[in-house]
């Protein structure tokens, strides 16, 4: 079993009130980590160290090479690490290994995105303002100072990358908390910063319940940002916490995409393109293709066809490479699902397939949900209206274009969405009419490191990734910089000044 403690200024340390939490294998229940748990006090010892590294120390002062070859540091020694954090990822989370392997890979990737961009300069002119000897007028980007990042449990590792990278990147200084439910490789990201031997207190990794250290960090009045990805409902909560100081917030919330298949896509190509969007990582993505809608005149084909391939799904250990579902992470999330589940029954709607927990005893201890679709939903049903964030599908047919417009915005949430057909240019005119931040035309979960990331509506604010993402962690500062050089040559002397 791995022994993890709180890493605070460089250094691995116990919590203060010497508390500790367990990380449990969500497939048999076995314990694989004991992790120091933060609390207000030690979120108290880790904004000091951000603050002082910040305010006090190198890293914003550094030059930009500099803090680039720091972070692609972090991206080498990820790669170095790459089977170790595939295997622990698995345990922690219940990914699958197939899953787990892009994981870790693409934070890799992520990370070495980001220390490019570290090395970028931001500064760029005002458009229209400059005038040859009259004045010089340029934008700044500068870190905004100590970032509280909070991360969910779906996406450990990348989740904790997606907050690092850029939050460093841009000169900033950290307090990373992430979930509960899996901090493990979060902590050995830790062990990696540590060995590189970044400044003390540029990165602090504090594991902690949300109800504790996370409201901690997002009062805390020595941070200045707050990044966030969750559920729409803490969400909220984050924004409102953030407000008592006026934090500036990166929110990364639900979803409940539409996936909408035309009647001229490529049937087979969208029907495991529909698998792929609700089934990945069981369902469990804040963009999965949850609203699957279909036109009436193919929709009984088109199920008949899913519901077969559903069946082909390897339900079972996570670390075996031919388990396409493994479980969900905990036993929680697994009743909440099922709540759902017979919520959608109760309002009508029909199970086609799944519904259960599987009945194979080699399946028992772990927290599992049959891979699950609904047909005769309606658009303002719970299940096709709430994040249920498992592997439940609901489907919705369709009787022309504006209407699956309609239903596809018709949601709080606008995280992403996607249009099959083989008429691209009709995809385009209807993604141009969708809601959403993300839009996929034949494809789906194709996120870059290169392409904004967030949500319309209450799946955000803000973006991650790309230029956007990084300018989230900066503050824009006007230099106006005189080019006149006279005192009598400044006109608006004349206004308040007097003359003599």
């Amino acid at each position: 079993m791995h022994e993890y403690q709180l890493y605070i200024d460089g250094t691995f340390i116990p919590s203060e009130e010497g508390k500790r939490m367990q990380s449990i294998n969500p497939f048999d229940r076995s314990t694989i980590a004991s992790v120091a748990c933060a609390s207000k006090a030690d979120v108290d010892k880790a904004v000091a160290a951000a603050r002082k590294a910040f305010d006090e120390g190198p890293w914003p002062g550094m030059s930009s090479d500099e803090r680039s070859a720091r972070i692609q540091g972090i991206s080498d020694k990820i790669n170095e690490k790459f089977k170790e954090l595939v295997t622990l990822e698995v345990m922690d989370s219940g990914s699958t290994y197939r899953k787990a392997k892009e994981d870790v890979y693409l934070s890799a990737r992520n990370m070495y995105y980001f220390s490019k961009l570290a090395a970028r300069d931001l500064t760029e002119p005002v458009e229209g303002l400059n005038k040859a000897g009259f004045s010089k007028n340029i934008i700044l980007r500068e870190p905004v100072g100590v970032v509280g990042a909070i991360i969910p449990w779906n996406f450990p590792l990348k989740m904790a990358i997606w907050k690092l990278g850029p939050a460093l990147a841009a000169g900033n200084t950290v307090v990373l908390k992430p979930s509960e439910e899996t901090p493990v490789t979060a902590m050995e990201l830790a062990k990696i910063i540590d060995d590189l031997g970044f400044p003390p207190g540029v990165v602090n990794i504090i594991p902690g319940y949300g109800h504790e250290a996370g409201e901690a960090i997002v009062k805390h009045p020595g941070i200045d940002k707050i990044s966030f990805t969750g559920s729409t409902a803490v969400g909220r909560k984050v924004m409102t916490m953030a407000s008592e100081t006026l934090k500036r917030c990166t929110l990364e919330c639900g979803g409940k995409s539409a996936n909408i298949i035309l009647d001229d896509a490529d049937m087979e190509m969208a029907l495991d393109g529909s698998l792929y969007a609700i089934f990945y990582h069981q369902g469990q993505c804040c963009e999965a293709g949850t609203r699957l809608f279909l036109p009436e005149n193919i929709a009984d084909e088109f199920l008949g066809k899913l519901v077969e391939k559903t069946k082909k799904l390897v339900i079972g250990n996570p670390m075996e490479k031919t388990t396409d579902i493994g479980p969900l992470v905990s036993e929680k999330q697994q009743k909440r699902v099922l709540g759902y589940i017979q919520k959608g029954t109760d309002e009508g709607a029909q199970i086609l397939i799944g519904g259960n927990k599987p009945v194979d005893k080699d399946l028992k201890n772990g927290f599992f949900v049959e891979p699950t679709i609904f047909s005769g939903v309606n658009n303002k049903m719970t299940i096709a209206q709430e994040e249920i964030f498992g592997p439940v599908l609901s489907v919705i047919t369709y009787k022309s274009i504006d209407d699956v417009i309609n239903m596809a915005n018709d949601s709080m949430y606008g995280l992403a969405a996607g249009v099959w057909s083989k008429d691209v240019e009709k995809a385009q005119t209807i993604a141009r009419q969708l809601r959403t931040g993300t839009v996929w035309i034949n494809e789906w979960h194709l996120i870059s490191e290169k392409a904004p990331f967030g949500g319309y509506k209450q799946s955000g604010i803000g973006r991650e990734f790309g230029l956007d993402g990084l300018k989230e962690y900066t503050e824009t500062k006007h230099l106006h910089i005189d080019e006149i050089g006279e005192r009598g040559k400044k006109q608006w002397y004349d206004v308040v000044v007097p003359k003599g």
